[in-house]
């Protein structure tokens, strides 16, 4: 048996499994946002946290830049398959279709959402209650009260 493989014997990594919850606010609408991102692993391991200050806009602007803020770390972190969850029902509801993005501030986010999502094997969407997404709505405050983006658990190189 040879000591080292020829390329044509590749070896496989499993299949990862990551969780995103992100949440996005502004204080005022508009006003002052922030973004908040969590990705955990399949055994609720923290994988990668953000909280980032994007300056003034709306709401579902920054729950959208948010996502896409996510979205583009899980693809850095080679999800194979992700869970999105979110407490905004909007985003929810126009990414899984139920709502036609109507707004012409949201259209090319959710354009470059679905983008960034078909790069990922698989993505699965749900809605989760304020209170079940307690740790990315942290991070978006903390991100607002300092004007400033944190990474408490490191950086990632992801391209959005």
């Amino acid at each position: 048996m040879p000591l080292f493989p020829d390329a044509s014997s590749t070896v496989k990594a499993p299949a990862r499994t990551l969780i995103l919850q992100f949440d996005g606010g502004s204080r005022g609408n508009p006003g002052p946002a922030g973004i908040g991102v969590t990705i955990t692993d399949d055994k609720g391991q923290r994988v990668y946290e953000l909280g980032e200050f994007i300056g003034r806009c709306t709401n579902n602007v920054a729950e959208y830049t948010a996502l896409l803020r996510g979205l583009s770390a899980a693809i850095a972190l080679q999800a194979d398959t992700l869970l999105v969850r979110a407490d905004s029902e909007l985003v929810v509801r126009q990414i899984t279709g139920v709502y036609r993005v109507k707004s012409p501030d949201l259209k090319p986010l959710y354009q470059q959402a679905m983008e960034l999502m078909a790069q990922i094997k698989t993505v699965k969407v749900n809605h989760v209650y304020r209170e079940s997404n307690s740790r990315a709505d942290a991070l978006a405050n903390m991100a607002m009260d300092r004007q400033a983006k944190v990474e408490p658990l490191g950086t990632v190189n992801a391209k959005c």
